[in-house]
This record gives structure tokens, sequence and C-alpha cells, in this order.
């Protein structure tokens, strides 16, 4: 094996173990991102800005806070070490005024001499005051000599006191000579400008992300079968392209709509004009029991035709409007009792819900007829919470078979061992309430009830 074949291995072998890696840490943190593109992109501006802060202001406190402050304590440090020499060099300065006027003049310090002994007892050290261990520090390396010292008294002033042969010299120094007073503009500075930039970027990204939503709430709308009308395509560039490519496949759709249900209006004129006449034509060839049969199949021939209509036009491009749920189930619950059927309703929640009326009404009494031809009693409830409309429709008859349930919506489909085949039918009245629960923007689904029979229930967003 070549060198070039060792290092394509070594490298592939990498690559797969950082893959696996990265996999490993994205199902650690995927519960605790946030699921929402907004959040998502505020987490990202926010984390990067937040990390590179925490770097800076971490490389300044140790390189310019820490070393500066330590340099300007050593520097006062280095003052008094100078101002203890004057003093020993000098006795014969009895009243000090030099060494005073010295510390006053040349070092901005202000000194004064106590008697000896006279120094107060230690207090509690500052947990997080560097300027008190910086001073501490120098203090002991470079004078060596008992003292005592006050970083927190005064607002502007340190006070140090050194324990002479024959008195305590106590000094006076300002803070900003031996502490770096501006590390809080810093902060201040890049914590503010930080908050303004990340105020901007949010109002920033609230605005693109606007345009998204609203696209969100078009196509969602246009799914449930309703109308969007103030939208149109906002925002960014790529934005703009998917606004435009939906309302384009909204015209394209609804274009192919409006040509299906014309060319399908033409065939029903058509198809019952000549049944129409083939009624006229019986009429006129008096009663017989031929007669009779073929009168039976034209109107069974009619009735199929409507059917095979009402399956191929759907919801006929019907508006969607504001519509008593708990009046539209009452209508049933009364046409199955006219036809001789045990029927009871109940409703829990709001009952209005914005639907197309008529093909959530053909939806809702396919599933009634259905269970009224093969059983004796069905109970109808409706429920409507902030999310869902669900309708369920139970019977007691013979129910379908798990595995066919699925089948019982393909069109022209009709069981013969599940339900009694004595009755008529097309086997399209399953898939077409299905097609118009879809287009509401729901679905149906069969299941068991608690009657014994089958349990059919709708569920439309709301």
């Amino acid at each position: 094996m070549s060198t070039l074949d060792t290092g394509l291995t070594l490298i592939r072998t990498a690559s797969r173990r950082v893959s696996r890696v990265n996999s490993v840490v994205g199902n650690a943190f995927k519960g605790w991102m946030p699921t929402g593109l907004y959040a998502r992109a505020l987490l990202i501006m926010i984390v990067p800005m937040v990390i590179l802060q925490t770097v800076v202001a971490g490389v300044f406190m140790e390189r310019h806070w820490n070393t500066v402050t330590r340099r300007l304590s050593a520097a006062v440090v280095q003052d008094v070490a100078a101002l203890i020499d004057i003093y020993k060099g000098y006795p014969q300065d009895k009243d000090r005024t030099m060494l005073r006027r010295i510390a006053q003049q040349r070092l901005n310090l202000v000194v004064d001499f106590l008697p000896a002994g006279d120094m107060p007892p230690p207090g509690p050290k500052p947990f997080f005051n560097l300027l008190d261990q910086s001073l501490s520090g120098q203090i002991g390396r470079q004078i060596s000599r008992p003292f005592w010292i006050d970083t927190v008294g005064r607002s502007n002033l340190v006070e140090i006191r050194i324990a002479l042969d024959d008195a305590v010299m106590r000094v006076f120094a300002q803070r900003g000579a031996a502490y770096a007073s501006n590390t809080d503009i810093f902060l201040f500075w890049m914590v503010g400008t930080s908050s303004i930039l990340l105020i901007v970027s949010v109002l920033f990204l609230r605005n693109q992300i606007k345009p998204i939503l609203r696209l969100a709430d078009a196509a969602e709308s246009f799914g449930k079968g309703r109308e969007a009308p103030n939208f149109r395509p906002r925002g960014a560039r790529e934005v703009r392209r998917a606004a435009q490519a939906f309302l384009e496949m909204k015209a394209r759709i609804e274009r192919a709509m409006e040509q299906r249900t014309a060319m399908l209006a033409g065939v029903s004129h058509d198809l019952r004009t000549i049944l129409t006449r083939f009624k006229l034509e019986l009429a006129l060839l008096g009663d017989s029991p031929e007669i009779d049969a073929m009168r039976k199949d034209v109107d069974e021939m009619s009735h199929m035709l409507e059917d095979y209509l009402a399956f191929a036009r759907g919801d006929g491009g019907e508006i969607a409007q504001p519509t008593d749920i708990s009046n539209a189930l009452e209508d049933l619950r009364s046409d199955a009792e006219r036809n001789g059927h045990s029927a009871t309703v109940s409703f829990h929640g709001l009952p209005v819900v914005t639907v197309k009326p008529q093909a959530l009404k053909r939806c809702l009494g396919n599933l009634v007829s259905n269970a009224a031809r093969h059983a004796d009693a069905i109970a109808i409830t409706g429920h409507r919470d902030h999310r869902y409309l669900t309708v369920t429709v139970d019977d007691d008859g013979p129910g379908i078979p798990a595995a066919m349930r699925e089948e019982v919506f393909k069109p022209f489909l009709r069981l013969d061992d599940a339900r009694n085949q004595d009755e008529g039918g097309t086997g399209l009245g399953l898939a077409i309430a299905r097609d118009i629960a879809r287009s509401h923007g729901g679905d149906i689904t069969l299941g068991d009830a608690p009657m014994g029979g089958l349990r059919a229930t709708v569920r439309i967003p709301v």
C-alpha cells in the first residue's frame, strides 16, 4: 500500500469518526434545540456573539485589566518604598516636611505619621478584589514590613499603613493610580453596543420571518379549501420566489379544477338529456313487467350518474364559510329517523366552524347513509377544540374487517362479505367522503364502534 493510499484511509477513518461524534452530539442536543425558524435564527446570532464577547472579555481581563492593575499597584508600592527610604535616610527632617512635600508634589500621595502600634486589626478581605490582592502581594515583596490596607473604605482613595521602627506611615493614594478603572467603561460599551446590535438584528429577523409565516398560512388555508385574499410575495428574493411559485401552483390547480368542472357539467347535461328521453319513451309504452324493469334500470343509471359526477366534481368550487355543525348533525339525525332508523346526536365545544357547508354535509351524509344501509341504530358525535373538528358516526351493523378498512375508500369498490349487498350502491360513497374531508385538510379513518359495528371518524383542522 502506498503512502497516498494510507493517507486516504486515515482521512476516511477520521471523517467517519467525526461524523459519528457529530451525530451523537446532534442527537444529544436535539431535544434542547428550539423547533421554530425564528428561535433557531436568533440562537445562531446570539450564541456566537456571546462566545466571542466571553473570549474577548476573558482575554481583556487577563492581559489588560490584571496586568495593568498589577503594574499600577507595583508603581504605587515603589513610591511608598521610596518614601520609606527617604524617611530612613534623612533623620534630620524631624517634622517630615520635605517628605510630605515630595510625596504631595512629585508622587501625588498624601503621607502622615501615626504613633507606633497604631495599626487597625486585619479586616475581612474582599473575595473578588484584584486591587487588594495585587497591593498586598507587592507590599510583601518590595517592603517586607507589617502593613494594613483599605481598598474599599473610601470610593476614590486607597489607604496604606506601614509599620516602621518608631512610627506608622499612613499613605493615601488615588484609586485610579493603583487600579485600571476604565475596565467598567469597556465592559459597558461592549455589552451596550452588543445589546443594541442584537435588538436591531431581532427586529430585522422578525421582518424576514414574517413573509415565510404568511406563505405557510396561505398554503395551509389553501390546503383547507379556504382563500388567502391578502397574500402576495414579500420579503427576501428567495422567499418571494417561493411565494410566487406557490401562487402559480395554486392558479394551475384552480384552473384544472375549473376545466374539469366545466367538462363534467357538459357531460352531465348530455347524459341527463338522454336519460330524460328514455324516461319519456318508457312512459309512452305503458305498463308491463318488462317496462317496469327498464324504468328501474334507468333510475339506477340516473343515481349512478349523480354519484360519478359528484365524485369527479369534488366540492365543486364551493367557498368556505362559518357553519353551525351542530345544526348540520341534527339534520342528518332527522333524515336517518325519517328512514326508520334510531339515531342520536351530541356535540361538544363551539359549533361554528369555517368549512364548505354543502360539501361537508355531503361527506357526513354519505357516512350516515352508509351506516343506515347496514345497521339499525346510529350514534353521531361531534367535538370541536382549538385545533380540530372531529365527528364520529357509530353503528351496530356487521362492520368491516380491519384489513379492508383502507381498501373501501377506493372508488367503485364494494365489499361482498362484510356488508349487505342487497342494497344498491356504486361504491363511491366513502371515496367521495374522504375526498371532501381531504379537500378541507383533514381525513377519515375507520375503526371499531362501541355499539359493535363500524366507527367512521372525520377530523378536520379548524
